[in-house]
This record gives C-alpha cells, sequence and structure tokens, in this order.
C-alpha cells in the first residue's frame, strides 16, 4: 500500500510518503525551492518523497490531502456570503479553485499526471494534526489536543486516540483562535512575518507579566474548556484577512483591531527600538498562553482520564507552554512528532487514510526526525568541485568535529537525511562551544545575522539531562523548555536564555550515532556531553543540499563546514 500525503496551497507546503504502514520519506517544499514557509503545490517535496520511496506516480494507490473544502461547509458559505462583496473573498475563492483542480497540478511531477484510477482523499485539516500527532506515537491509547490559526475553519481539535481510530471530544471553531491571539499580539509587536512568534516567544523572557488583566480580555477559556477571543480586539472576524502568497512566500495581513491598542497603546513598528513596555507585553501574552493551554490540558485530561497526551498543531512549537503540561496537568508521558505545525500534516493525512479510512493496523513509531534527503560522497565531491573548494577526507569526523569545538570553532555540521519539521537535529545544524559566555553575540552578529535577544538551544547525550536541567524527560526534538540547574548555569552560558533556560534536545544513539560519538567526544574532551546547535541557514530555510551548506558557509563567518566525511577549513582572510 502506498500512500502519499500533502500539505497544499498553505503556509509549510509538504509532502510525506507511507509505503506498508511505514514512513519511509518526508520534506517541506521550502528546502528544494529555498523559499521560506513556501505555500502552494509541493511539486519538488512530492518528486523527492517518490524517488526515495523508490514509487513512480502512476503506481501510487492514494493521495492524501490535509484539507478538505467540505469541512464546516455551512460556516464557509455563510462567511463568503458575508464577504463576497470584498476582493479578499475573491482571492479566497480562487485559492478554492487551485484546490478544485488538485489533480491537475500533478503534471508537474510526473508529464502523464496522477492516474484517474488513484483516489484523492480530503482529511479536515484538524483531523490530520490530530493523526499526525496519534498514529505515529508510541502509545496505543492517549489524549489528542491541537492548537494552531485555522485550518478548515477550526482552530482546535480535542479527542483521545484508539488503536486505529482517533475520537473527536470537541472543537474549538472559528473565529476562536489561540493561533490568531498570538499571531495578532505578533503582529501588535512589530513582527510581521508568517513563522515571526518564534521571535515573541524568545522577546518575553526579557519582559515582566504585568498585561495579564489586559489578556483575560483578549483570550479566555469558557465553561467547557474551549478558547475564546474577545472579538472586538481582533479584525478577521468581520472584516477578513488577506492572506496570499506571492512567489510562494505566505503573507497574513493584520489581525488586530484598533481596540487592541487602545487596551494596550500603540503598537510596534517594525523597526522601532523594542523597549520594556513591549517587552511585558510579551511577557504578558506569553504566560496568558501557558495558562490558558495548561487549563484546556486539564480538562481535556479530566474528561478522558488519560495520563498520555499527543500534541500537535503550531501551537505546539511553543516548547515553553510544552515543557510545562507534564508538571502541571494529570498528564505524564507527551509525544509531539518533529513537524508539529502545518508541514506535518502530510504526514497526518496520509496516516489517516491508511489507519481511519482504510482500517489497517498500526505497526509504526516515529523515533527519529530524519526523513529527508542526504547527500552520497560523489554528491559532496561534485559540489566541492563546483565551489572551487579543497577538502580533507577524514576518517574520525565526530573527533574532528568535537576537537574545533572545544578549540573555539563555529562549526558547520551536515551529515545524513535532513531532518523533518523546524528544527536542526545534528544533521542540518551549525554547532558550538556552550561554555562560551559571548557565543550567543558571536553567533548572532557573525553567523545568524539577526535579532540579539534571540538564544540558542542545547544539544546533549540523553542521559545527561537531569544533570544540567531540572527536568529530565527525553525531549529528541527540541520542542520542550526547562529550567537550568542552579549550579551549571555558569558551566554553560552559551546554551541558555536569559532567563536560564534551554530548548534542549536529547540524544541518543540509535536515532543518530555519527551526532551521539560528536557528543561522546566532546565530552572525553571538556568534562561536558552538551554543544549549541543551531539550525544550518541564515535567513533562509535550513540547507538541504551540499551546494546550499557551501554556500551559506562561505557568506556567513563559520569557521569549519564538516560535509559528510569530508572538512573545509576557512582561509586565513575568510575565504
Amino acid at each position: 500500500m502506498r500512500i502519499l500525503g500533502i500539505n497544499a496551497y498553505h503556509g509549510d507546503a509538504a509532502a510525506a510518503i507511507v509505503v506498508d504502514g511505514r514512513l519511509v520519506a518526508a520534506a517541506a517544499e521550502e528546502r528544494f525551492n529555498r523559499v521560506k514557509h513556501c505555500a502552494g503545490f509541493p511539486k519538488l517535496a512530492i518528486a523527492y518523497c517518490l524517488r526515495e520511496a523508490g514509487v513512480p506516480l502512476e503506481k501510487l494507490d492514494h493521495v492524501a490531502v490535509s484539507s478538505d473544502p467540505r469541512a464546516n461547509l455551512p460556516l464557509k458559505l455563510w462567511r463568503s456570503l458575508r464577504r463576497a462583496w470584498h476582493p479578499r473573498a475573491w482571492r479566497s475563492a480562487r485559492r478554492l479553485v487551485s484546490m478544485g483542480n488538485l489533480r491537475g497540478e500533478f503534471v508537474e511531477v510526473a508529464p502523464s499526471g496522477l492516474p484517474p484510477r488513484v483516489p484523492i482523499h480530503r482529511i479536515e485539516h484538524h483531523f490530520s494534526h490530530a493523526a499526525s500527532a496519534f498514529f505515529v506515537s508510541p502509545f496505543a491509547r492517549a489524549a489528542i489536543l491541537t492548537l494552531d490559526g485555522f485550518g478548515d475553519f477550526s482552530s482546535g481539535f480535542l479527542g483521545c486516540g484508539e488503536g486505529n481510530r482517533i475520537h473527536e471530544i470537541g472543537r474549538i471553531r472559528f473565529p476562536h483562535s489561540l493561533g490568531v491571539y498570538y499571531t495578532a499580539l505578533t503582529q501588535y509587536l512589530g513582527f510581521p512575518w508568517y513563522g515571526d512568534e518564534g521571535k515573541v516567544m524568545a522577546l518575553a523572557a526579557l519582559g515582566k507579566p504585568t498585561r495579564i488583566a489586559e489578556m483575560a480580555k483578549v483570550l479566555r477559556v469558557d465553561r467547557r474548556g474551549f478558547a475564546r477571543l474577545g472579538l472586538k480586539y481582533f479584525t478577521h472576524h468581520s472584516r477578513g484577512v488577506a492572506m496570499n502568497w506571492e512567489g510562494g512566500s505566505p503573507h497574513i495581513g493584520p489581525l488586530y483591531s484598533p481596540a487592541l491598542e487602545d487596551l494596550l497603546g500603540p503598537a510596534r513598528s517594525k523597526n522601532q527600538p523594542l523597549d520594556a513596555r513591549f517587552y511585558d507585553v510579551a511577557a504578558s501574552m506569553q504566560a496568558h498562553l501557558e495558562e490558558v493551554v495548561l487549563e484546556i490540558a486539564r480538562r481535556l485530561a479530566a474528561e478522558t482520564g488519560e495520563t498520555r497526551l499527543c500534541l500537535a498543531g503550531g501551537v505546539a512549537l511553543n516548547s515553553v507552554v510544552n515543557g510545562r503540561i507534564r508538571e502541571e496537568t494529570a498528564f505524564k508521558e507527551l509525544f509531539i512528532q518533529p513537524a508539529a505545525a502545518d508541514d506535518g500534516t502530510a504526514i497526518g493525512a496520509a496516516f489517516a487514510v491508511e489507519h481511519h479510512t482504510l482500517g489497517r493496523a498500526r505497526e509504526f513509531v516515529m523515533e527519529h526526525a530524519y526523513w529527508g534527503p542526504s547527500a552520497s560522497s560523489e554528491e559532496i565531491e561534485a559540489a566541492l568541485r563546483r565551489a572551487k573548494l579543497t577538502a580533507e577526507k577524514l576518517d574520525d569526523p565526530e573527533g574532528a568535529a568535537a576537537q574545533a569545538i572545544a578549540d573555539g570553532a563555529v562549526v558547520g555540521w551536515f551529515q545524513g537525511r535532513m531532518e523533518f519539521g523546524p528544527r536542526a537535529l545534528g544533521n542540518r545544524s551549525i554547532l558550538a562551544d556552550p561554555r562560551r559566555p559571548e557565543l550567543k553575540a558571536l553567533l548572532n552578529d557573525r553567523v545568524k545575522h539577526r535579532e540579539s535577544f534571540r538564544p540558542f538551544a542545547p544539544s546533549l547525550l540523553e542521559e545527561e539531562a537531569g544533570r544540567y536541567f531540572a527536568q529530565e524527560y527525553p525531549s529528541p526534538y527540541m520542542l520542550l523548555v526547562y529550567r537550568a540547574r542552579k549550579e551549571m548555569e555558569s558551566a554553560i552560558p552559551g546554551a541558555l536564555h536569559v532567563d536560564q533556560t534551554g530548548r534542549l534536545q536529547t540524544v541518543r544513539g540509535p536515532e543518530n550515532p555519527r551526532y551521539r560519538r560528536l557528543l561522546e567526544r566532546f565530552q572525553e574532551l571538556t568534562g561536558h556531553g552538551i554543544v549549541v546547535n543551531t539550525s544550518f541557514n541564515d535567513s533562509e530555510p535550513i540547507v538541504c543540499t551540499p551546494d546550499d551548506a557551501i554556500h551559506c558557509f562561505l557568506k556567513t563567518k563559520m569557521d569549519v563546514l564538516f560535509l559528510g566525511d569530508y572538512r573545509i577549513a576557512r582561509r586565513p582572510g575568510g575565504g
């Protein structure tokens, strides 16, 4: 059984392929066409997945798409009629027409297109999120919570999974949304671009939650345990919001109304300096989001009686609240797959067809994030020739990289199959020594060219988590934030945020033996089995190919690049 799953015509377009019940490949379109958060039809990601699986397009049995135009149809029609006069309604209509022509898009993957015999299944957006969380989890039974902006006019799903079935308990529906709350306030704080929410999560640590009373007017939990917005502070429900993807890059128009500025003061313009007022708004919006999510989770735990929780949706990338769930609710085991946002719905749609539609038994558990393309030695050598670079082939690249990091180098590390999801997890990473207190400023200035308040994350040996942090529950996908132990704060300053927390990745051997060996060698050299790990990119999607890695290396001030077994050192003078 060969099932292709796709997320199309939405931010973070992606594809995944499931063969005989097991995930074989998954990747986001942005990694191939180099357009961040690319929307549209993921033709390059589809081509990669088919190639990796060795399945020609005409040999597919099913295609699953993580959106369903029929879902919440009465609400969609009502909204369309109310806004029929508005230009944004026509843009939405054109997008729906494109979705209706989906079968025709496959001629961009193969000239013969998708055979008529291959059914296309439309899987509702949040059911796709739920399936992406539960069906690849290690749990036979678990509660499920998905939270995001909107998809198919829902913004949240509460349910329970058992075996190969998912049972819905309730939904958060348009116009209410935790994702809209966070995005609107992100825009208010002067960060207008798609995906900027992570910046505000980092910014929150610089402020104090002094505006909680105001935030409670903007977002609350009703008596059923569902999120409710104070609608007068938003525009999406009244005049609509423009969402377009000019050149493939998604952009969302303003979501907040003048009433929000009446409540919180004037919004920040994009280039206006940040000050204490904005820090405090960020801290307050993050703190309030955490309490709302925790309250929803507590009520879901009480209703289901479950102690295991599967999370998905863009809000599940908020690693700060994720880190609190085990400590402050009845849920003691969590599963969050690495592509928790909309790219992961490609996996969810495919597994929804595999299990829920076809009734096939579960036999796959996601144990790593490495579902993207790799590069052979021949491909690396060809890229080096194109760049006219000289490289040294090593017998022990892990040891050489560990030594370079211990000596103070900033290391580009390109190995194996690319990660699926927004985090670099040791295969497309930039690595550095966490003992260096000046590291954050150095990386932000020399390599990442980004806001100075943004932290860098640690990767560490799984068994060492309790040594450095107050919690030791595994965090393989960098989706949990833990507070550092007081006695370790001065030992790893480069890996901690200003509030002495870290968004950590715990590393085991079976999933990534080469990265594990690097950490072990670094521990032998320094006494610390932990490094700083940030994504291998500079204001662009994470690198996918050796050519991407070389380009990023040359345009930044990394010191050394490891491509598979090859080491490329920067020449004196920066060349």
